[in-house]
């Protein structure tokens, strides 16, 4: 008799504590819910030459025109873009904080910048060039790392705007330098331009002092994707890519033929494709 009334006691209890968690996911994806579209008038993208769409123009330079984030050249289908498609007609205000050549260490004065221009949705894209130095001993540690992403998040979110914020993965670099170390073309161009070294100097060489290198920036690249994902997932509303950028296969097409490193036009428009599939107005 007594187990019997223990059992059902326990059983009342489980049900209780199923209940109160239920209710409890359910209240925190009512909040986390995003906005209609129609209510986002103002946007900003925030990140390094990525964001900036270096080397999609004709020239060696940036052209946020092409951006997968803000950009206004149909073929990339922006965020932007999408975002005035589903209903963000009176999203005018759009604003491309990002710069070439900016680490993590330049992302807290850009968010303080989006919430001072009001942003409602904001994207991010940073730390390629935070694993892309001289020398392996240039990289930034994964504390510094992660000090900088969570200020930039923590003044977004405190902002008065409340944005909804996005965070896209980095690439792998490894990935990059497979696809086109055997292309002369390439080689030439990392060298001339010292791009990336830490991943790309000694393109043709498989010494191990080499591979080992390469091992080690693509490690520190997946380290900091993970400081992204954690330091998004404490902030309110927050969505992480879940690590679609890090994961895709990109191919020679998606890669600017300028500098054999940045996306192509048609990359910004990938990158544009599988970060949107991910974010709050779609997953």
């Amino acid at each position: 008799m007594r187990s019997t009334t223990r059992a059902r006691r326990a059983l009342a209890a489980f049900a209780a504590s199923a209940l109160l968690l239920t209710g409890t996911l359910s209240a925190a994806s009512a909040a986390h819910a995003a906005p209609a579209p129609a209510t986002i008038t103002r946007m900003a993208a925030l990140g390094d030459s990525i964001t900036q769409a270096a080397m999609t123009c004709s020239s060696l330079t940036s052209c946020p025109t092409n951006s997968w984030s803000t950009g206004s050249t149909t073929s990339v289908n922006s965020h932007l873009q999408r975002l005035r498609a589903a209903g963000a007609t009176g999203l005018v205000n759009v604003f491309n904080d990002a710069k070439s050549g900016a680490g993590s260490s330049a992302l807290p004065a850009q968010a303080q910048m989006a919430a001072g221009q009001g942003a409602q949705y904001v994207t991010i894209e940073i730390g390629a060039i935070d694993a892309c130095t001289r020398t392996v001993a240039q990289m930034t540690t994964v504390d510094a790392f992660r000090t900088n992403v969570q200020s930039a998040l923590s003044t977004l979110a405190a902002s008065a705007a409340a944005p909804e914020i996005f965070v896209a993965s980095i690439p792998s670099l490894q990935r990059l330098y497979d696809i086109n170390r055997s292309s002369l073309s390439a080689r030439l161009a990392w060298s001339l331009l010292g791009t990336c070294q830490s991943m790309l100097a000694n393109p043709s060489s498989s010494a191990t002092a080499d591979v080992q290198r390469r091992t080690l920036v693509q490690q520190r690249v997946t380290d900091f994707n993970k400081v992204l994902e954690a330091a998004c997932a404490a902030t309110a509303k927050c969505r992480f890519d879940g690590y679609a950028v890090a994961n895709y296969a990109f191919v020679k097409s998606d890669i600017s033929t300028r500098d054999y490193f940045h996306p192509s036009l048609s990359g910004q428009a990938t990158l544009a494709n599988i970060t949107w599939a991910k974010t709050q107005w779609v997953s």
